[in-house]
């Protein structure tokens, strides 16, 4: 499986990212095709050092190629463009890609 992180830091406007977020991106994200698994996380804490992260977002697809394929989608492309709104709600945004191995 293939989980795509996002790590969003405090928003400028806390009011203002909440709404957008909810009444806008995740309707977007949910329509993505393949997505198997769409999570969010609150009240991180970091461990040893490093950032407090406002919210964390976690999406999952099967495979790298069903994510690409996801991608470039139409679907995909609006919330790709739509994420370069979040970024401006919440500066210091970070995202990462990662293959998923269970072990337990």
């Amino acid at each position: 499986m293939i989980r795509f992180l996002v790590l969003y830091t405090q928003p400028n406007d806390i009011e203002a990212f909440e709404h957008y977020y909810r009444e806008v991106h995740i309707p977007l994200a949910k329509k993505l095709p393949g997505l198997r698994r769409y999570s969010i996380s609150r009240n991180t804490a970091p461990i040893r050092g490093g950032i407090t992260y406002y919210l964390v977002a976690e999406l999952q697809w099967d495979s790298m190629d069903d994510m690409k394929e996801a991608f470039q989608s139409p679907e995909g492309k609006a919330s790709a463009e739509d994420a370069a709104h979040l970024a401006r709600l919440s500066p210091g945004m970070h995202s990462m890609i990662y293959e998923l191995e269970e072990i337990f």
